[in-house]
C-alpha cells in the first residue's frame, strides 16, 4: 500500500482480509480454538446489505466469542484510566486496576440481583466515573446497557426506556449545569412509576451525601447496593459471548415520532472503535483522551471504547463555558490532554467568545482536535489552526448513532484541507448517489454505503421482522444503506457534508444543503447561530433564514444586506434567503443538533410529533404565526 487511497480501496474490496487484519493488529481478546482462528468465517452473506438474517447474513465472525468489557479492561495496572471533572474542578481519578475492582463490585451486585445475559440495564446519568463503571459491569455479564443524559424530561426518558423495559436503573440525585443545581429525583420517581419493569433504582449521591430517595420506587443508595459485594478480583471472570451479542441500545432523536431503538452488537462496536481509535486517530496508551459529550450522545460510547487502547479518558460533566469561558481549555492544560474532542458548535461558539487557547494555555501535549455533530465550517478550520494550535491534526468526523461510528473520518498520514473531511473510513464502502441511485463523482447527493460493515445495528428493538430497520435505511435505494446526509466528494477524495438530506432546501428545483448557508452566515460576528428552512409558496419553495444575534445587536436592513451579500459572493445567488428574521432561540434536539424539521413543521401549521425530543421545545413558539412569513 503506497498511500491512504490504496489502503482504503483494498479495505473495501477485500473485507475478508481487512477486518481480520484489524482484529490482529488491535489485539482483540477472544476465546482460543486449538491454534485455529477464533472464528468459523470472517463473514456470511457479505454480498447483501439488508438487515441481518440468521440464515443469509450479513453476519460477521460467526463462531467467535468475546467479552466487550474484557477487551476494555485488558490493562489492570496503576496507570490512570479515568479522570473526572465537573464545573467545580477535578473530582476523581481511577487507575486501571481500581477501575477493574469497581467494575467487579457492580457486576457482582447485578448478578446478585439476578441480572443475566440479554437483560437491560439503564442509566439516567451524567458523564462521570460511575456511569462508565455501570456500563462495563453490565457488559461484562452480557446484559444490554442503555443511557439517557439527566437533562431529559420524563416523557423523553419514558419514550426510550419504556420500550426496552430495563430491570435496573442507575441515576444520580441531581447535577450541576451552568452553575445551577438541578434535581433529578422527582423526574426519576415519575419515570419509575411509568415503567413497571424497573425492579431496582440505584441512586448515586452527586449533589448530597445522603439524598432523600423515599419518593423513588424500590430505590437504594449506590454504596448500600454495591458495598456488600466484595468479589475476589482473581475470580472476576468474563463470559465470552457470540460476536453479535447485543451490547448497547441507542436511540434516534425521535423528532418525527417515537425514537427508534437501535441494538448494537459487542463485537462490531469493539472492532469498529478499535479501528477508528488506533488507525484514524492514532490513539496510544500514553494519550490522554477527552471528548465533550453527554451520555445521551453516541460519542460517549465512542469515547469509552478508548479504554481498549490503554489511554487515559478525561470526563467532563457540565456546561462547556461554565464557570468560565475557558473551562475546557483549563481542563486540557491541567490534564495534559493530547486528543481533544468537541462538537462543531462548540468550536464555533469558542471562536465567537474570542477564546485563543494558543496564547493563554499550555497545549504542548495536544496532538489532535476532533470535531463532529454537524458540518464544520471553513472559518472553524481557520480558528483551530490560528487560535488553538498550528501543528495539530484537525480530525473532522461524520457518522451517526445508527452505526455507532463514522463513515468519514481523519487520516493522520495525510493533509487536512479547509472545509473537508479527510477520508472515508477504512472498510466503509461510502459513495454519493444521485436521485436515480447512480454514483456521483462530482456534485452533491445522498451519502450511502454499498457494502456491509461490522457496526451495523444487529437489530431494532421490538422489530422481529426487521421492517422498521429496512424502512429506515434501505427503502430509498434497495440493498444500499442511505444515511440521510447530503454530501459530495472533493478533488482530494475527501468529503463535504452539506447537512441532512431530509432538511435540504429546494428553491426553484435546485437542492441546497443547509450547512452551505450556515458556514457563511455564522461567520459574521453579529450572529451567534442561524437556522434555514424552506417555506412553500404557491408551487415553489423559498428560503427563510432565522438568526440569533449577539446581545445588543439589531437585525436592521444593513445587517440583512451583509448577510445577502456574503451568501451571494461566497455561495451563490440561489443561497440568498427570501426572508431573514431574528429569533431569541433556536430549537435543538437533546443531543444538541439544530432541528430544522420541527421549525419547518411549525411555520406550515403542522404538528410537531415529539416535542420531548427537543432540549428547548418552548423555542418553537417563537416561530408560530409569524406575520412576516405571510408575505
Amino acid at each position: 500500500m503506497s498511500d491512504y487511497r490504496s489502503l482504503y480501496e483494498w479495505s473495501v474490496a477485500s473485507p475478508e482480509e481487512f477486518w481480520p487484519a484489524v482484529w490482529r493488529f488491535c489485539g482483540v481478546i477472544a476465546a482460543e480454538r486449538d491454534g485455529r482462528e477464533p472464528w468459523d468465517h470472517v463473514g456470511v452473506g457479505l454480498d447483501r446489505m439488508a438487515p441481518p438474517d440468521p440464515r443469509r447474513g450479513p453476519r460477521w465472525f460467526p463462531g467467535a466469542r468475546l467479552n466487550f468489557t474484557e477487551n476494555l479492561l485488558r490493562y489492570h495496572d496503576a496507570r490512570a484510566a479515568l479522570v473526572s471533572w465537573n464545573e467545580t474542578g477535578r473530582q476523581r481519578e481511577l487507575s486501571y486496576g481500581e477501575l477493574r475492582g469497581e467494575v467487579a463490585r457492580v457486576a457482582a451486585a447485578l448478578q446478585a440481583h439476578g441480572v443475566r445475559s440479554g437483560d437491560r440495564v439503564a442509566a439516567f446519568m451524567p458523564n462521570m466515573a460511575e456511569t462508565v463503571i455501570t456500563m462495563l459491569a453490565t457488559a461484562s455479564l452480557g446484559a444490554i446497557w442503555s443511557s439517557c443524559s439527566p437533562d431529559f424530561g420524563v416523557a423523553g426518558a419514558v419514550d426510550r426506556f419504556g420500550q426496552i423495559e430495563p430491570r435496573v436503573l442507575f441515576t444520580v440525585d441531581g447535577y450541576r449545569y451552568a452553575g445551577q443545581r438541578i434535581d433529578c429525583l422527582e423526574r426519576v420517581a415519575a419515570l419509575t412509576e411509568r415503567i413497571p419493569a424497573i425492579e431496582r433504582t440505584v441512586v448515586v449521591p452527586y449533589l448530597d451525601n445522603q439524598p432523600g430517595i423515599g419518593g423513588v420506587r424500590n430505590a437504594t443508595l449506590w454504596e448500600s447496593w454495591v458495598g456488600s459485594a466484595r468479589p475476589d478480583d482473581e475470580a472476576f471472570s468474563f463470559p465470552r459471548l457470540p460476536f453479535d451479542a447485543p451490547l448497547y441500545i441507542l436511540y434516534s432523536s425521535g423528532t418525527t415520532g417515537l425514537p427508534k431503538c437501535m441494538v448494537h452488537g459487542a463485537g462490531g462496536t469493539l472492532l469498529q472503535h478499535l479501528k477508528e481509535h488506533a488507525l484514524h486517530v492514532d490513539l496510544k496508551r500514553e494519550d490522554r483522551f477527552f471528548y465533550f459529550t453527554t451520555c445521551g450522545w453516541m460519542m460517549w460510547n465512542w469515547l469509552v471504547s478508548g479504554l481498549a487502547t490503554g489511554a487515559t479518558l478525561v470526563l467532563y460533566d457540565g456546561a462547556p463555558f461554565s464557570p468560565r469561558p475557558t473551562m475546557l481549555w483549563d481542563l486540557a492544560q491541567a490534564e495534559r490532554v493530547s486528543v481533544f474532542g468537541a462538537s462543531a458548535k462548540y468550536l464555533a461558539l469558542a471562536e465567537k467568545e474570542g477564546l485563543t487557547p494558543a496564547g493563554t494555555h499550555d497545549l504542548s501535549t495536544l496532538r489532535t482536535v476532533l470535531s463532529t455533530g454537524s458540518p464544520l465550517a471553513g472559518h472553524s478550520y481557520d480558528y483551530v489552526y490560528g487560535a488553538i494550535k498550528r501543528d495539530v491534526h484537525l480530525c473532522n468526523i461524520s457518522g451517526g448513532t445508527e452505526i455507532i461510528s463514522c463513515f468519514a473520518i481523519g487520516d493522520p498520514t495525510g493533509p487536512v484541507w479547509r472545509g473537508e473531511l479527510q477520508a472515508r473510513g477504512l472498510g466503509m464502502a461510502v459513495d454519493v448517489f444521485d436521485r436515480a441511485g447512480a454514483p456521483l463523482a462530482h456534485g452533491a447527493g445522498e451519502l450511502v454505503c454499498t457494502k456491509p460493515f461490522p457496526s451495523m445495528p444487529v437489530a431494532f428493538w421490538n422489530d422481529p421482522g426487521g421492517d422498521k430497520y429496512r424502512a429506515a435505511y434501505f427503502e430509498r435505494f434497495p440493498g444500499v444503506w442511505r444515511h440521510g446526509d447530503w454530501a459530495e466528494f472533493t478533488e482530494h477524495d475527501g468529503l463535504v457534508i452539506h447537512g441532512r438530506s431530509d432538511a435540504t432546501l429546494n428553491p426553484g428545483g435546485v437542492r441546497i444543503g443547509t450547512a452551505e448557508i450556515y458556514r457563511q452566515v455564522d461567520a459574521l460576528p453579529e450572529i451567534l447561530e442561524s437556522l434555514a428552512v424552506g417555506q412553500r409558496i404557491a408551487d415553489d419553495e423559498r428560503i427563510v433564514l432565522f438568526v440569533r444575534l449577539r446581545p445588543g445587536v439589531t437585525l436592521d436592513e444593513g445587517l440583512r444586506e451583509r448577510i445577502r451579500a456574503r451568501l451571494r459572493a461566497r455561495a451563490s445567488p440561489r443561497h440568498v434567503p427570501s426572508k431573514i428574521l431574528a429569533v431569541a432561540d433556536i430549537p435543538r434536539t437533546i443531543s444538541g443538533k439544530i432541528s430544522e424539521l420541527a421549525v419547518r413543521a411549525v411555520i406550515h401549521g403542522l404538528e410537531v410529533e415529539n416535542l420531548d425530543a427537543l432540549a428547548n421545545p418552548q423555542a418553537l413558539e417563537l416561530y408560530r404565526n409569524l406575520a412576516e412569513l405571510a408575505t
